[in-house]
C-alpha cells in the first residue's frame, strides 16, 4: 500500500506514485458515487451502475439517422420575452451592441443622471409619539379590504388592509368627503375656479366627461421623448378644452361631421377605441388617484384624511373596471367540489383563486368561427366532436390548452409519447398508432381537413417511432411495432391481395415501391440553397421504407436470424394440442403454426425463384409444405378456421414455388432426387381434370342462386383458369391422341359452356361491367385521401364497395377466366370458334367496351395500376377471339371498328409486366386489314368524294406544291389505298422499332406461356407509366429524328439517307394517315400541336428527305388534315407538349433548317408559317423578322396554296411595338415583298395599316411611334408600298394581293393623315386611285 504525500515532495514525486499505483492495479481507497438527478431520470447514472455490455440488448444502427433525438414538430414553441422587444439590424456593429448592454459596474458609474425632483412635492411625515414604528403581527389585521387588480400574496393583502385601516381612522365626515372631493378639481385647475360659463350639455353622459377630464384620451405625450413631454401633452389638452368651450353646441356638431367626413373608418374606429377602451380608463383613473393623493397631501394636516376617502373610492372604481374587463365570475364555496373547513390547517384564509383548477369545468361549445377547431382524439383513437361533453373518468381531459374538451390533440400526443413515465410513453404511441389506422381506413376523410399522415410524417412521426423502438422497455417497443405496422401495412391491401391471389395471372404483383416524385409545397418564404439541401435531406430520411417483403426479399433473407426464428418458433411440425380444445386461450404464439407467419414465407418467395429456393432447402420449409398440404385442416391441433387459413397458405406457397418450377418432389411424395428435379410427368396431372370438370359442373348450376353463386364463384374462377391451361398443354403433350383431345373439346363445349352461355345470369354479368369497370368510372380508382407518395398502397376514394373491379358482386373475374378458357379451346380446336359467336353479340359486352376506350388515359398509380392490370386482360382476351372470329365468321364485320378502336386504346394503356400482350396486340390486331374494314368497303372513294364536295369543312384542301415537280400529286383517296395495302410492311416496321422491349418481352412471354423454367420472380416491373408511350404511331419518325440528331451532335453528316430509313417515314406517315382518316378518335389523347411537332421531325432529319415524292405527298395530306378548322381552333403552342422541352427551341431549327435545305419548298413554307398566328406567343414572330429575315425571300407559299385563312394571322391587331417596327423595316427596306413572301406580306400591311390609323388613346410612346411611322409611310418613295400601306381596306382571299384597297381614303382618315403630315390643303392630298 502506498503512503501517503509527505510536505517537501514535488510534483515528479506525485506522478511517480501515481504510475506505480496505476501499475499495482490496487482498488481505490475512496469510491466516488454520483447521484442520480431526479430531474434528468437515469441519465446521470454512472458507467459503474450500468449492467455489462453483454447483458445489453441488440441495438440496430442505421446509417440515415442521427444519434440524437431530433426536435419533433409539432412542439410547444419556447417563447422568448426578449427577444420579441429586441431589435436587429444587419449593419450594426456587435461591439457597439455589447458596449450599450454592457452592465460592468463602470458602465453603470458612468451613466448615472440624477433625476429631476424639482416637480416633486415635499411633505413633511406624519408626527407620531413613539421613538420606533411600532411593530404589527399579521394576524391582528383583519382582511377585510381587497386591494386591486392581480393576484396578491397573503402579507401583500395584510399590509393593504392595515393602509385602509389607517387612512380609515383619520377619515372626516361625509359631508367634508363631498366638500373637498368638489374643490379637488378646481384646486387642480385654478383658472376654472376663477369663474367661467359653463361648458354645452352635449350629451352630458358621454361628451360631458370629456369636457370634465383633467387628462388627454388620446395625446399622451410619450413621443416627444423629453422630460416636459407630460406637460406639453396637458397643455394641448387645455387648449382643446378652451376651444370647445369657446363653441357652441351647433358648431361642434358641425366640426363633429366634418371632421367624421374627412377621416378614415378605421381611424375613426380605432380612435372610438382607444377613447372607450378599459385600458384608457384604467389610466385615467389611475391618474386622477395619483393627482388627487397628491393634492390631498399638499392639504394642512388637519384636512390630510381625506385622501384616504377618496383611494378608497378610486379603488372601488379601478377594481370595478378590472371586473369588467377580466368578465370572470368569482369563485364561492359552491364552485368547489370539496368545501374547506376552518378547522382544517392553514385554511382558515381561502385563497379561492388558487383554487380556481377544482372547479368542475364549463360545458364545451363549438365556436361559431369560420377557422377549423383543433382535432382532438379519444385513448381508442377516435374523433372526439368538438361539442362532445364526455364524463372525466375517461380520462380524455387534461390542464393543456382547452381544458374544457375532451381528448387528446396530436401535438399532446407527440410531447406525451417524450414523457419519462412509461405509462404515458406506451398509451401515447398506442393512441397515435389507432389514429394511423383509422386514418388510412379513411375515417377521418369527411371530418378532417388535410392529411393525417402528412401531418405526421411532416411533423417527424418516423423519427418518433425510430427512436422509440430503442427504448429499454418492452411495452414502449411494442407499441413502437405497433404504429410502425399500422404505418406500413394495410390490412385492406392484404385482403384484397390474397382476395385476386386466385385471379388469372393473379399470382403476380407489382412490388411496393415508394414514388419519387416530391409533394408540391407551397412555401411563403424561400429557403437558400444551404437551407434547401438540408430540407431536402431531412424530408429523404422522413420518408418511410417501402414494404420490404414486396420489394427486397434480399434484405430479409440476409438478416441474421430472422428467417430461422420465424420458422423455428411460428412454423413448427408439432406443438401442444391443447391449443385446439374450444376455450383455449393463447398467451403466446411461440411454439404454434401461424398462419401469418406462412404468408410471409409465401411474399417472400415470390420475390424471385433464388429466394424460394433457399425458403425451401436452407430453412426447411419443404418438410412443413409436406405437414400442412398432406392433412386436412381439420385434422390439424388448431382452432378451425385458423387451420383453414394455414392450410389454404400453404397451398400459395406451394403454388409459388410451383410457378419457378420448383417444389416438384412435393407433389410426388419423394424423400430425396436428384438435382435438378425432373419434369412432372403428364399422367401424374391428368387424372384430376375429370374430378375438376364433375365439379365445375355442379357449381354451374348455382350460377342463379345469387348468395350461393357468391360463395362458389372464387372457387369456380380457379377451375376454369385450370381447364384453360390443361387444354392449352394437353394439345402439346405426344403422349395424347389429338383427335381424343378435339372431341373432349367439342363435349366441352356442348354440354357445359354453351348451355352455360345461353343462361340469364351470364348476361346480368356481361351488364356489370360498365358499372364495376375502373376505366369507366375513373374515380373508383383514384388514391385515398390518405394516400402518401412514400407508402406505396392499393386504398382508393370510397374503398372498394361490391360494385367495383375488385368488389364481391364483381364480374370480371369469372368473365376473365371464361374468356381465357373460351381462347384456349378455339387456339386448339379452331372449328369451334362460331360456337363462341354469341359471345361478342352481348349487348353489355358492347356497351362496356365502347365507353371503355372513349375514356381518357387513366392515371398511373399503385391502386391504379394492380386494378387496371386485370381489366386489360379481360379486354385481351375479347380481342383475342374477335381475331379468330374475323376470319371465320362472315357477319362480323359489324363490330370490326369498335374492337379495332379497343385495341389501339389498349396499346396505349398495357403496363409494365404485359408486354407480351402487348406484342399480340401489334402482332395480330393493331394493323390487321380484318380489323380496317373501310379499306375494302369504299373508304378511299369517299375520301375523294367527301374532298371534292369539302364536306364537314370549309378549309382549303389545296394541297402545297415540292420543288421537285417531275411527280403528279396523288389524290387523298389514292394515298389511304396504297397504305392499306402496306399493312403487313407497317406491321413490320413498327415491330423493329420495338426491339428495344426485347428483353422485357421475353420474360413477360415466359409468364404468361408458363415457362416456368424462365421466370424470375412473381414480381412485376416497377410502373413509371404504360409500356409504349401514348404517342407511338410518330415513333418510327422520333426515333429516326434522334438518330439522326444525335450523328450530327458527334460531327457527322448524312447527306443521303439509305432507301429503308425513306421506307421507314413513309410507312410511319401511311400508319397515321390511315388512323387520322379512321380512327380519328384514337388520336384525340395526343395534342395537334404535338402532332405537327411529330411532323416537323420530316424536315429536320437533314437533307432532302422531305422532297422524296411518297413522304412529300403523305405529309402534305396529313397536313391538310391539320389545318382543318376544329383542329385549328385546337392547336396550343404556348402549352407545355409532351416529350418536348421547349417548342420555341424546335421551331428555332426549324427556321435554320429551311435557311440551309428547304429550297423554297412550299410544303416547308406551310410548316414555317403555322405557328406564326396571332394568338400564338409573339416571341415565335420575333424570331423570324428579328433574327432570321433571310428566310423572308424563299418563303413563297402562294396564297392559293396556303390551307390557313389569313384572318388567324390579322386578327386582333397586332400590339407589340417591337414587332410592329420590324413589320414596318422590313417592308421599307424591301425584305418583305409580294413577289418573295405573299403571305407574311399581306399580314405586315395588315397590322401596320390598322397601327397607324389607330385613333385610340394609349401611351405617349405608342402615339409617338404611330405618327412617326405615318410620316414615313406619307414620305415613301415606293409609290405601292406607300398605296398598300395607305389604301389598305380588307383581306380578299379571291384577289391577287390578297386583300382589297380603297379607292380613295375615308374621310377619317384623310383628316388624320393631314393633321399628322401637316398637310392641310386640298391640293396636297393624296391622288385618287384609278
Amino acid at each position: 500500500m502506498l503512503s501517503r504525500p509527505k510536505p517537501g515532495e514535488s510534483e515528479a514525486d506525485l506522478l511517480h506514485f501515481q504510475n506505480q499505483f496505476l501499475a499495482a492495479r490496487a482498488s481505490p481507497a475512496v469510491k466516488i458515487v454520483k447521484k442520480a438527478d431526479k430531474r434528468k431520470g437515469e441519465e446521470g447514472s454512472t458507467d459503474a451502475e450500468r449492467p455489462p455490455l453483454q447483458d445489453c440488448k441488440d441495438v440496430v444502427m442505421l446509417d440515415d439517422f442521427p444519434d440524437t433525438l431530433p426536435a419533433l414538430t409539432p412542439a410547444p414553441p419556447k417563447k422568448s420575452k426578449i427577444k420579441s422587444a429586441c431589435v436587429r439590424f444587419e449593419d450594426e456593429d456587435p461591439e457597439e451592441r455589447l458596449e450599450s448592454h454592457d452592465q460592468h459596474i463602470t458602465a453603470v458609474f458612468s451613466k448615472i443622471i440624477e433625476r429631476d425632483t424639482s416637480a416633486v412635492a415635499v411633505t413633511m411625515p406624519v408626527p407620531t409619539g413613539d421613538p420606533f414604528p411600532r411593530t404589527f403581527h399579521r394576524s391582528e389585521i383583519k382582511n377585510e379590504v381587497k386591494v386591486g387588480s392581480g393576484r396578491k400574496s397573503i402579507f401583500a393583502q395584510k399590509m393593504a388592509a392595515r393602509r385602509a385601516a389607517e387612512k380609515a381612522a383619520t377619515t372626516p365626515s361625509a359631508a367634508e368627503c363631498v366638500q373637498i372631493k368638489s374643490a379637488a378639481p378646481d384646486a387642480l385647475n385654478p383658472e376654472r375656479s376663477t369663474g367661467e360659463a359653463p361648458l354645452p350639455s352635449i350629451r352630458e353622459d358621454k361628451a360631458g366627461d370629456f369636457l370634465t377630464s383633467q387628462r388627454p384620451c388620446l395625446i399622451t405625450g410619450e413621443g416627444l421623448g423629453s422630460q416636459k413631454s407630460e406637460e406639453e401633452a396637458q397643455a394641448i389638452h387645455k387648449e382643446n378644452l378652451d376651444k370647445l368651450q369657446s363653441m357652441s353646441e351647433e358648431e361642434i356638431l358641425q366640426e363633429q361631421e366634418k371632421l367624421l367626413s374627412q377621416l378614415d373608418s378605421s381611424l375613426v374606429a380605432f380612435l372610438k377605441s382607444r377613447r372607450s377602451g378599459n385600458e384608457s380608463q384604467k389610466k385615467e383613473l389611475k391618474m386622477e388617484q395619483n393627482r388627487l393623493e397628491e393634492f390631498v397631501e399638499s392639504l394642512p394636516v388637519a384636512q390630510h384624511g381625506v385622501g384616504s376617502c377618496l383611494s378608497m373610492q378610486e379603488s372601488g372604481l379601478e377594481e370595478s373596471v378590472r371586473k369588467e374587463e377580466n368578465m370572470k365570475v368569482e369563485i364561492t364555496d359552491d364552485d368547489l367540489p370539496v368545501k374547506p373547513k376552518k378547522e382544517w390547517i392553514h385554511m382558515d384564509n381561502v385563497e379561492f383563486e388558487k383554487l380556481e383548477w377544482m372547479k368542475d369545468l364549463p360545458s364545451p361549445r363549438q365556436k361559431k368561427t369560420k377557422k377549423g377547431m383543433q382535432a382532438r382524439f379519444s385513448l381508442k383513437g377516435e374523433l372526439v366532436p368538438a361539442d362532445a361533453d364526455l364524463p372525466t373518468h375517461l380520462g380524455l381531459h387534461h390542464h393543456g390548452e382547452e381544458a374544457e374538451r375532451a381528448g387528446y390533440s396530436l401535438q399532446e400526443l407527440f410531447h406525451l409519447s417524450r414523457s419519462q413515465v412509461i405509462q404515458q410513453r406506451t398509451l401515447a404511441l398506442q393512441v397515435l398508432g389507432r389514429i394511423v389506422q383509422k386514418a388510412r381506413a379513411g375515417e377521418f376523410a369527411s371530418s378532417l381537413k388535410g392529411s393525417v399522415l402528412r401531418l405526421l410524417l411532416d411533423a417527424g412521426f418516423l423519427f418518433l417511432l425510430r427512436f422509440s423502438l430503442d427504448d429499454a422497455v418492452d411495452n414502449v417497443m411494442a407499441a413502437s411495432v405497433g404504429a410502425l405496422r399500422a404505418l406500413l401495412v394495410s390490412l385492406d391491401d392484404e385482403k384484397y391481395l390474397d382476395w385476386t391471389f386466385s385471379w388469372y395471372q393473379g399470382m403476380a404483383a407489382f412490388p411496393f415501391v415508394p414514388n419519387n416524385e416530391e409533394e408540391e409545397e407551397e412555401e411563403e418564404e424561400e429557403l437558400n440553397g444551404t437551407e434547401k439541401s438540408q430540407d431536402k435531406k431531412l424530408k429523404d430520411e422522413n420518408k418511410p421504407d417501402p414494404d420490404v417483403a414486396r420489394y427486397d426479399v434480399v434484405k430479409l433473407l440476409d438478416c441474421p436470424r430472422l428467417i430461422e426464428t420465424i420458422v423455428r418458433e411460428f412454423l413448427p411440425t408439432q406443438w401442444d394440442p391443447q391449443v385446439a380444445e374450444p376455450g383455449c386461450l393463447l398467451t403466446s404464439l411461440h411454439g404454434v403454426a401461424c398462419a401469418t407467419a406462412m404468408k410471409f414465407i409465401r411474399v417472400l418467395a415470390s420475390g424471385g425463384r433464388n429466394a424460394t429456393a433457399r425458403l425451401l432447402n436452407k430453412f426447411e420449409m419443404k418438410s412443413r409444405l409436406s405437414r400442412f398440404i398432406a392433412e386436412d385442416p381439420l385434422d390439424l391441433l388448431l382452432p378451425r378456421e385458423e387451420a383453414i387459413r394455414l392450410s389454404t397458405e400453404a397451398f400459395r406457397l406451394w403454388a409459388v414455388a410451383a410457378g419457378y418450377g420448383q417444389g416438384c418432389d412435393v407433389y410426388r411424395y419423394k424423400d430425396s432426387e436428384p438435382i435438378p428435379p425432373p419434369p412432372v410427368a403428364w399422367n401424374q396431372v391428368s387424372g384430376l381434370q375429370p374430378f375438376l370438370e364433375t365439379s365445375l359442373k355442379k357449381f354451374l348450376q348455382e350460377i342463379s342462386q345469387t348468395e350461393t353463386w357468391q360463395t362458389l364463384q372464387p372457387l369456380t374462377t380457379t377451375y376454369l383458369i385450370y381447364l384453360g391451361v390443361y387444354y392449352s398443354a394437353c394439345s402439346q403433350q405426344p403422349s395424347v391422341n389429338p383427335i381424343d383431345c378435339l372431341e373432349e373439346l367439342e363435349r366441352l363445349t356442348s354440354e357445359v359452356l354453351q348451355p352455360l352461355l345461353s343462361q340469364p345470369a351470364i348476361h346480368s354479368m356481361w351488364d356489370l361491367l360498365r358499372p364495376c369497370s375502373a376505366l369507366c368510372n375513373p374515380l373508383s380508382c383514384s388514391p385515398a385521401p390518405e394516400s402518401v407518395f412514400s407508402i406505396a398502397s392499393l386504398s382508393c376514394t370510397g374503398g372498394k364497395p361490391p360494385l367495383s373491379l375488385v368488389g364481391s358482386k364483381s364480374p370480371f373475374p369469372f368473365l376473365t377466366a371464361l374468356l381465357f378458357l373460351i381462347n384456349s379451346i378455339t387456339h386448339v380446336h379452331k372449328g369451334l370458334t362460331s360456337k363462341y359467336s354469341s359471345v361478342l353479340g352481348f349487348r353489355g359486352l358492347k356497351d362496356y367496351l365502347h365507353q371503355s376506350w372513349q375514356t381518357g388515359p387513366p392515371s398511373v398509380t399503385p391502386s391504379s395500376a394492380w386494378i387496371l392490370r386485370h381489366e386489360y386482360h379481360l379486354q385481351y382476351f375479347v380481342l383475342a377471339l374477335a381475331r379468330r372470329m374475323a376470319g371465320s365468321c362472315l357477319d362480323y364485320t359489324q363490330h370490326a371498328s369498335l374492337h379495332h378502336c379497343v385495341s389501339m386504346a389498349l396499346l396505349s394503356r398495357l403496363l409494365p409486366g404485359s408486354e407480351h400482350l402487348a406484342y399480340e396486340v401489334l402482332l395480330d390486331l393493331a394493323f390487321n386489314p380484318e380489323f380496317l374494314p373501310e379499306g375494302k368497303a369504299g373508304g378511299p372513294e369517299a375520301a375523294d368524294f367527301s374532298d371534292i364536295l369539302h364536306l364537314g369543312t370549309s378549309a382549303k384542301l389545296a394541297q402545297p406544291g415540292s420543288v421537285a415537280a417531275f411527280f403528279s400529286k396523288p389524290t387523298r383517296g389514292a394515298l389511304l389505298r396504297e397504305s392499306y395495302q402496306n399493312l403487313p410492311f407497317i406491321r413490320s416496321c413498327y415491330l423493329s422499332h420495338f426491339v428495344h422491349l426485347q428483353p422485357t418481352l421475353m420474360r413477360s412471354q415466359a409468364s404468361y406461356q408458363g415457362r416456368n423454367y424462365l421466370i424470375q420472380s412473381m414480381l412485376l416491373p416497377e410502373v413509371k407509366g404504360p409500356i409504349l408511350p401514348s404517342d407511338w404511331p410518330f415513333f418510327p419518325l422520333i426515333s429516326l429524328y434522334n438518330k439522326v440528331t444525335n450523328a450530327e451532335t458527334h460531327g457527322a453528316v448524312l447527306n443521303s439517307l439509305p432507301l429503308d430509313l425513306v421506307n421507314t417515314v413513309t410507312w410511319n406517315l401511311q400508319w397515321v394517315l390511315l388512323l387520322e382518316t379512321w380512327r380519328a378518335k384514337t388520336l384525340q389523347s395526343i395534342p395537334t400541336a404535338a402532332k405537327l411537332a411529330r411532323l416537323m421531325c420530316v424536315f429536320l432529319t437533314g437533307g432532302d428527305l422531305f422532297l422524296e415524292a411518297p413522304i412529300h405527298c403523305y405529309t402534305a395530306a396529313l397536313l391538310s388534315v391539320y389545318c382543318q378548322p376544329k383542329a385549328l381552333d385546337s392547336l396550343n403552342l404556348d402549352a407545355p407538349l409532351p416529350g418536348l422541352a421547349s417548342f420555341h427551341d424546335l421551331y428555332v431549327s426549324l427556321l435554320e433548317q429551311f435557311e440551309g435545305v428547304s429550297f423554297g419548298d412550299p410544303l416547308f413554307g406551310v410548316f414555317v408559317l403555322l405557328p406564326l398566328q396571332k394568338r400564338f406567343s409573339v416571341h415565335l414572330r420575333l424570331s423570324v423578322f428579328g433574327e432570321h429575315t433571310s428566310i423572308l425571300r424563299a418563303l413563297g407559299v402562294p396564297l392559293q396554296q396556303f390551307p390557313v385563312p389569313l384572318e388567324r394571322y390579322t386578327s386582333p391587331p397586332e400590339d407589340n411595338l417591337n414587332l410592329l417596327r420590324l413589320y414596318f423595316r422590313t417592308l421599307v427596306t424591301g425584305a418583305l415583298r409580294h413577289s418573295w413572301c405573299p403571305v407574311l406580306y399581306v399580314v405586315a400591311v395588315t397590322h401596320v395599316n390598322s397601327f397607324i390609323f389607330s385613333q385610340d388613346s394609349t401611351t405617349q410612346e405608342i402615339d409617338a411611334a404611330r405618327k412617326s411611322m405615318l410620316r414615313k409611310t406619307w414620305l415613301l418613295v415606293d409609290e405601292t408600298l406607300k398605296k398598300h400601306l395607305l389604301y389598305y381596306r380588307l383581306l380578299n382571299a379571291e384577289s391577287p394581293l390578297g386583300f382589297d384597297l380603297y379607292e380613295q381614303l375615308p374621310p377619317m382618315r384623310l383628316k388624320y393623315l393631314q393633321m399628322v403630315t401637316q398637310k392641310e390643303n386640298k391640293e396636297n392630298a393624296p391622288a385618287v386611285v384609278s
